[in-house]
């Protein structure tokens, strides 16, 4: 689709969203997303200028349906997915990919760090992704140097940027906020540095009592992804991993470089959203998006969970839904799923489904909440159908048809249940919902109510 779009602009130095968006021009993927979106095609554009959404769409992944992050569209979903060392390979994770899209992943980022070529698996997952691809090039950029963190150089750091962004990668999550200043700020954490890049970067830092690289080579990173319209996903590296760790001082000073980061990439009409946390209870939600509106001038935020609490392992996509649907409904405009398996092992198959439908819940509750038009209309139908015994129509409109035609039939599989008026919960005799009471009736009680009063027996 996007063949004919892009050879218009090879040529350019700068080809990001962003960079058309400020010249008044609305792109074809900003007329796309609009159509999506059912919002007028000049606030798209309007947006991505000001930098208040983005539009991730490297020039070099042709397939893409482009899509919007931002606080103006809907509240968008990312799966994680990626093979390691120790598990999985290429075939498995391309099938999480066309899994993650089936069930409604808007952002797919490959966190691999082993179990094949990882060039190999990164090209082969963005050739078959209608969807935005991200990555963290600091993983492949520490296997390059088999693992041995202390001889990486800066050069090495945007030799894999550089090879992500021509290979086709929309969004890259770059560690750049971390800075050496940061790291004693730590020290009264229960769970210190949880973030694989970020402990990557401190250990270099510490090592070489050197500035962080990505830091000081920011302005070579943003020169990269001018040329191929990369989008930096602002890495929070000093995220809590636990509920006591939140909002601390360590969290907040990196939030506060990772604004000026912001507004230096816009400087170049480069696209940012920010990362966010973590682990954060639910009082704390509200104060952690609207703080870092403040300190990124509104950058999209992009937060993982947050997890609510912290003693549920197989359980962990139940706690971060609740903290991401709070984030949503406070202005979140990307939620990162969490599956059952965070905190205990590599995610399969049905992981990610499981992880990917709560965050699907959580959005669409958000969008819900912050009454963006249309957000309750597939709800209202559902409900309609539901009064209305229409058990086919219940199954089409659910996040998971299969899921609900599965639970439904395990007691009732037979076709003639699909039209029955009860389910097994309450039998054939208990339902509510058969007392089915016309506009008429209801018009002359209510006639009846206005005139007698009701006696109480």
């Amino acid at each position: 689709m996007r063949t004919e779009w892009i050879a218009k602009r090879s040529g350019h130095t700068n080809v990001s969203q962003m960079h058309y968006a400020r010249q008044g021009v609305i792109t074809e993927e900003m007329h796309f997303v609009a159509k999506r979106e059912n919002l007028p095609p000049e606030l798209i554009r309007a947006e991505v200028a000001r930098g208040r959404m983005i539009i991730p769409a490297n020039i070099n992944h042709p397939n893409l349906e482009p899509m919007a992050i931002g606080i103006a569209s809907k509240c968008k979903v990312n799966a994680n997915i990626g093979a390691s060392p120790n598990s999985s390979n290429m075939e498995e994770e391309v099938d999480k990919l066309k899994l993650a899209v089936k069930y409604g992943a808007d952002t797919v980022m490959d966190l691999s760090t082993g179990g094949g070529n990882l060039d190999e698996i990164r090209t082969t997952i963005i050739k078959a992704s209608p969807v935005p691809i991200g990555t963290v090039p600091i993983y492949q950029a520490l296997e390059s140097v088999h693992g041995n963190m202390e001889s990486l150089t800066p050069n090495d750091f945007l030799h894999i940027i550089d090879k992500h962004a021509q290979q086709g990668v929309d969004y890259q999550t770059i560690h750049a906020g971390i800075l050496i200043e940061h790291l004693p700020l730590v020290k009264n954490r229960l769970t210190g540095i949880v973030s694989r890049g970020g402990g990557i970067l401190a250990r270099w830092m510490l090592h070489h009592h050197k500035q962080n690289p990505l830091y000081t080579h920011f302005n070579d990173i943003i020169e990269i992804f001018k040329k191929y319209d990369v989008s930096f996903s602002l890495g929070d590296s000093l995220r809590p991993g636990c509920t006591h760790d939140a909002s601390d001082e360590a969290q907040l000073a990196e939030l506060k470089t990772l604004g000026q980061l912001t507004r230096k990439a816009w400087e170049h009409d480069v696209q940012v959203m920010v990362e966010g946390p973590g682990h954060v209870p639910m009082d704390q939600i509200e104060f952690n998006v609207k703080k870092q509106m403040e300190e990124c001038s509104e950058a999209p935020f992009y937060v993982l969970g947050p997890l609510v609490t912290d003693i549920a392992p197989g359980y962990d996509h139940i706690t971060s839904a609740i903290g991401a649907a709070m984030a949503g409904w406070y202005g979140t405009a990307m939620l990162c799923y969490v599956t059952p398996k965070e905190h205990l092992g590599l995610p399969n198959a049905e992981d990610v489904r499981n992880g990917l439908i709560a965050y699907k819940i959580a959005a669409h509750a958000a969008d819900i909440a912050r009454g963006r038009p249309g957000a309750r209309d597939r709800d209202d139908e559902l409900s309609k159908a539901r009064y209305n015994f229409d058990w086919n129509r219940q199954f089409e409109l659910s996040l998971d048809p299969e899921r609900a035609k599965e639970y439904h039939d395990e007691t009732l599989p037979a076709d003639i249940y699909k039209t029955a008026e009860f389910c097994s919960m309450c039998g054939p005799k208990f339902c509510p919902m058969q007392t089915k009471v016309d506009a008429d009736a209801l018009t002359e009680l209510e006639k009846f109510l206005a005139k007698e009063p009701v006696a109480q027996s």
